[in-house]
């Protein structure tokens, strides 16, 4: 069994990430899962949510928007919209985003067509400012 495993985080625009790391943990549709070295294949859908890894004893934070998330042979492959890091965010522009999302919600009901616009707007605003808080507290 490897000791390592290889993690490569791809959005639309860029490589965001090539590492060789000790564990992973994300958000998929089902709730959160993690990944040590060996793990057996699997392809899963992800969430608006947050991806740890450990590197070396280290943990890194990362906000995520929706994507794919493939394990094959101790190589992790995550497409996503966004990806970035707690020490890329800006927790004001966070900050603006969610009272956003929260004043649109409060004038629509759920039967809106944007509603659940600003309700993933709200979701990610949340997740960034949760993973940009770990940067913070460093």
């Amino acid at each position: 069994m490897a000791e390592k495993m290889k993690l490569e985080i791809v959005t639309p625009y860029s490589k965001v990430l090539d590492e060789l790391v000790d564990e992973v943990t994300a958000t998929g549709k089902m709730g959160e899962f993690g990944v040590l070295p060996g793990h057996a294949p699997f392809l899963t859908s992800l969430n608006i949510g947050e991806l740890c890894y450990k590197k070396d004893g280290q943990a890194v934070s990362m906000a995520l928007n929706w994507g794919y998330f493939e394990v094959q042979d101790d190589k992790i492959i995550v497409l996503v919209e966004t990806a970035e890091r707690s020490d890329e965010i800006d927790l004001e522009r966070a900050k603006a985003a969610l009272g956003r999302a929260e004043d649109a919600l409060k004038k629509l009901t759920p039967e809106d067509k944007q509603f659940k616009v600003y309700e993933a707007a709200l979701e990610r605003a949340l997740i960034r400012m949760q993973v940009a808080g770990k940067a913070a507290r460093k």
